[in-house]
């Protein structure tokens, strides 16, 4: 892997700083570097478009936390470019190479010492009287919420076609396993192995206390046909896109054709990030 392209958190002076030292680490070692122009700014050096850089490369380094490598994921798409996620301090679970191992990691991976762990997306369809109005992939998880003010939500869940139950609820999460220790973990979701070929619904504060979160098999596809008038309620794609949904409109979820493709470094394992991350076995 010669052509690296880097990505970095918006407005983060730790992360420039980060990309500025390891743009010239990577060029003394005959690497070409692809800078994204936010920090290419802060740098006054020459930057790409982010969404250019993903053809461009071999594999792309993202500083910052989660919700950056979920924005870099969208932009990788189906092009295959593996991404490193590097840590800059936060809880994160998908970028988890801190930041003061990204040397040794990296050089691990320019010498071949590495291997790549592809993640399940999902793809969200939503309809509105017949019409489609959008459609999104997700790394993470879409969730269905009610607004501040609003009531209990009723939600008609179906699974490959057959009626499960109405969820009266504060709202819904359909979360991959890469999602499964974000905000269904908060919620009462269980913890997935992130390369298991599943993903989980679990209810927001269900009216019904038995509505328990349910794990699904990746070839199920879920519609929630949202079945409450005059109420406020959004759906968020990867905590980052969204829009309000109306009374009977549809929402489809599926797994998506796409994975992502996650470097990793064999010195570290998910049970190590969990115990470090969720503070098991300390009091």
């Amino acid at each position: 892997m010669k052509k690296i392209g880097i990505i970095t958190k918006l407005r983060n002076n730790e992360a420039v700083a980060a990309a500025r030292d390891l743009s010239v680490w990577l060029k003394e070692k005959d690497c070409e570097v692809y800078l994204d122009n936010e920090a290419a700014s802060e740098l006054d050096i020459e930057g790409y478009k982010r969404s250019d850089i993903p053809p461009l490369v071999d594999m792309i380094v993202v500083f910052g936390g989660d919700g950056t490598l979920l924005s870099a994921a969208r932009l990788v798409g189906d092009s295959g470019v593996p991404i490193l996620g590097v840590n800059l301090g936060g809880l994160g679970f998908i970028t988890e190479v801190p930041i003061g191992k990204v040397y040794t990691a990296i050089e691990g991976i320019l010498s071949g010492n590495y291997y790549i762990e592809e993640r399940l997306m999902l793809t969200t369809h939503i309809h509105r009287e017949n019409e489609k109005l959008a459609d999104y992939d997700v790394l993470n998880d879409v969730v269905i919420n009610k607004g501040a003010l609003a009531r209990i939500i009723d939600m008609d869940t179906y699974i490959n076609k057959i009626y499960v139950t109405t969820f009266k609820a504060d709202g819904l999460i359909l979360a991959t396993p890469t999602g499964s220790t974000a905000y269904s973990l908060s919620a009462g979701g269980p913890i997935i192995y992130p390369t298991l070929n599943a993903f989980v619904l679990t209810p927001i504060c269900p009216h019904t206390l038995t509505n328990r979160p349910i794990v699904l098999p990746d070839d199920c596809l879920v519609e929630i046909v949202l079945n409450s008038k005059n109420e406020d309620v959004f759906i968020t794609l990867d905590g980052q896109a969204g829009f309000s949904l109306r009374y009977k409109d549809i929402v489809e979820i599926k797994k998506s054709p796409t994975k992502i493709r996650l470097l990793a470094c064999p010195d570290k394992d998910y049970f190590s990030i969990l115990r470090t991350k969720l503070k098991w076995g300390e009091r």
